[in-house]
Order: structure tokens, then sequence, then C-alpha cells
């Protein structure tokens, strides 16, 4: 399937100077490389008030902003973007240019080459990170062995924990995807686990501006997501036996 378009949805949460830099950025990128595209910033009631930048940028950049308000969440944010998207593909990137948004052309080449998905791999050929502790990667690493260990759908991809991904639109609409936690991804390999999946190297920037929303809290819903698909996954397996 030929992307006619892209919708890039970018989740937001206290990332005002990080926006008033990225979405003039993509938008360069998007028209150097000939790509149609639409911004989709889906905020979550930021206390910085980051939807009032986005806002600025509307009609100059072709912008959409939805401000969520008492719903958080990045899964959940990144679904109703997907929901709110007029293009039958999309990009789903960080505001915080820890992903680049140079990477975006890569990935919507992929995806007009017959790719389902394609993810933004860090442990692919010629992906990397930056500025990370050695207890940060190791950290990331453990978590994509439980994710192969227990979802086999993911062990074909090297970096089933990146943020940073496109796929066709339909994929994130499916009603069987749960979105919770940070890990979208793996919501979305698992609930269509035999969609073509192909990766592109990218290197893992240090953030910007603002401050990282990892914490126990993060780790806490990644297991149990984990936990869930695991049990979805064995139930749809004994269905089909039936």
């Amino acid at each position: 399937m030929v992307c006619e378009c892209v919708s890039i949805i970018i989740p937001t949460y206290n990332e005002r100077e990080n926006v008033k830099e990225l979405i003039p950025l993509i938008a360069s990128i998007a028209n150097n490389n000939g790509i149609k595209y639409e911004i989709i910033v889906v905020d979550d009631d930021s206390p910085d008030k980051t939807w009032e930048v986005a806002k600025e940028y509307e009609d100059k950049y072709n912008v959409k902003v939805f401000v969520r308000r008492g719903e958080r969440g990045l899964s959940s944010a990144i679904i109703y973007g997907a929901k709110n998207a007029s293009c039958p593909c999309v990009v789903v990137m960080d505001a915080d240019f820890q992903h680049p948004p140079e990477k975006i052309p890569d990935i919507v080449d992929l995806l007009n080459k017959g790719c389902d998905v394609v993810v933004a791999s860090r442990y692919t050929k010629g992906g990397g990170v930056e500025g990370w502790s050695k207890l940060r990667y190791i950290e990331s690493k453990v978590a994509t062995i439980i994710a192969r260990i227990f979802l086999p759908p993911v062990r074909k991809i090297s970096d089933p924990m990146s943020g940073f991904f496109g796929a066709r639109r339909e994929l994130l609409l499916n009603p069987d995807i749960r979105p919770m936690g940070y890990k979208i991804l793996i919501e979305v390999i698992v609930k269509n686990p035999s969609v073509k999946v192909c990766e592109t190297p990218y290197v893992f920037r240090s953030r910007r501006k603002g401050k990282s929303k990892l914490g126990k809290k993060t780790i806490f819903e990644y297991l149990i997501q984990v936990l869930l698909d695991a049990i979805y996954i064995v139930k749809n397996k004994i269905r089909k036996q039936k």
C-alpha cells in the first residue's frame, strides 16, 4: 500500500520548548522529501500549555491539536491520534528530539515498499544510543528480553521497546489493542501478529529540553502489559485450536 499521505502523531506533556522547534523541522523534512503530511499533536493538558504553541502552527504546517483533559497516558494518546488521523499511514514519535525527525523519510519509504510496520531500531546494525548510563542500557535490554520470552510475535524485532515507528493506520485501530503504559508498539505487534515488520536503524539521542517521564510506574505498567499480552496470546491460541 502506498502512503498517499502520512499522519505524524506526537503525544505531548510539558514539551512546550521542544514542540516550538520540532514542528517546523518536521514540516521542512516532509516538504523536502515530497511527503504529503499532517502533524497530530495530542496533549494531555500540559501545565506548561504545550498545546498553545502547537496551535500557533495549525495553519502554517497543517497541524491538528487535541487536548485531552481527565485522561493521560502515552499509548492512549497515540491511539487517540490515530483515530483522529486522516492519512492511511502514521508515524509515531516523541516530541523531545530523542527520535530524530530526519528518519521520517526512511520510515515512509519502507511503508511505501510494502511493510505494514516499520520500527526505528536502536539495536539493529547502524543504530545506537546517546548519553545512556550503563544502568539505563541494562534496563532496556532486560525489558527487551522479557518481551521476547513471553511474547513470541515480537521476537522478529530487534527493538520491540521502540517508541519510534511507522504503520498502516488501521493496525492501530484494531479493537483488541489495549492502550496502557508507554510501549504501544508491542501491543500493535501482538494484536496484529501476521503483519510484515521492517526495521531501520536510528540513534536514540539525549533529550534536548525538559525532563524524562520514566519512573517506577512506567516499569510496573510495562510488566502488567507483558502479562496481559501473554495471556491474550495463550487465549487466542486455545480459541483457534477449538
